[in-house]
C-alpha cells in the first residue's frame, strides 16, 4: 500500500483526514509562506498548498498539501499576530459574508520527478453581527490568534457564524470531498 504523507502540523488537518479511513503519517513541511507582490487569493493559496506537498514528496509515498485563507471584499486575512489585530478582523468579518479557500494538492514523484494535482475549494460564509462584548469575550478564550481570519469554525468560533455556503471542511482547512477526489487519482482509495 502507498504511504500517504500529511504535510501539515494541524492537529484539525489530520482529524479530517483520519475521517477518510486512509493511515497516514504527519510530516510538517516548512515552506516559505509569503505572499508575493500581486499574487491573486487564489493563486497563492494553491501555490502554498501545491509547495508544502512538493516539500514532504518521497518515492512510494503520496504527500498531501493543504493551506486555507481568509479573504473579505478582496483582502487576505492571515492569523493575527495580536488581540488588537484579532479584534480588527472580527469587527470587518461582522454581519458580513467572507471567502474561505482551501487548497489541497497531492504530489508523487514518478520517474525522479514529482507530479502535482491540486484544486482549490471556497465556501461562502456568512457572519452574525456581533457586539464589542462578543468580540472581547471570544479574542479572551484565545482561540483567534492562530486562525486565519481570527475564527476556528471547529470550535467556539462556530456560534459567530450565521451560515456557510459550501462544504464546511473547506473552512476548518481540508475539504474532504475534494481530497478523496485526489487522492483517488494518485491511486489510494478511502473507505470513507
Amino acid at each position: 500500500m502507498t504511504k500517504v504523507v500529511l504535510a501539515s502540523g494541524s492537529p484539525r488537518r489530520s482529524e479530517l483526514l483520519a475521517l477518510l479511513d486512509i493511515p497516514f503519517e504527519v510530516q510538517p513541511a516548512d515552506v516559505d509562506e509569503s505572499r508575493r507582490p500581486g499574487e491573486e487569493p487564489l493563486a497563492y493559496v494553491e501555490r502554498l498548498a501545491r509547495d508544502k506537498a512538493r516539500a514532504v514528496a518521497r518515492e512510494g509515498t503520496v504527500a498531501v498539501g493543504a493551506d486555507t485563507i481568509v479573504v473579505h471584499r478582496g483582502t487576505v486575512m492571515g492569523k493575527p499576530e495580536h488581540p488588537a489585530e484579532a479584534r480588527a478582523m472580527l469587527e470587518r468579518l461582522s454581519g458580513d459574508v467572507h471567502q474561505v479557500m482551501t487548497a489541497v494538492a497531492v504530489a508523487i514523484v514518478e520517474k525522479g520527478r514529482v507530479v502535482l494535482d491540486s484544486t482549490v475549494e471556497t465556501a461562502l460564509v456568512r457572519f452574525l453581527p456581533l457586539t464589542d462584548r462578543e468580540i472581547d469575550d471570544y479574542i479572551a478564550t484565545g482561540e483567534p490568534l492562530d486562525k486565519a481570519g481570527a475564527y476556528a469554525l471547529q470550535g467556539r468560533g462556530a456560534v459567530l457564524v450565521e451560515s456557510i455556503e459550501g462544504h464546511p471542511t473547506t473552512v476548518v482547512g481540508l475539504p474532504l470531498p475534494a481530497t478523496r477526489r485526489l487522492l483517488a487519482r494518485a491511486g489510494v482509495s478511502s473507505i470513507g
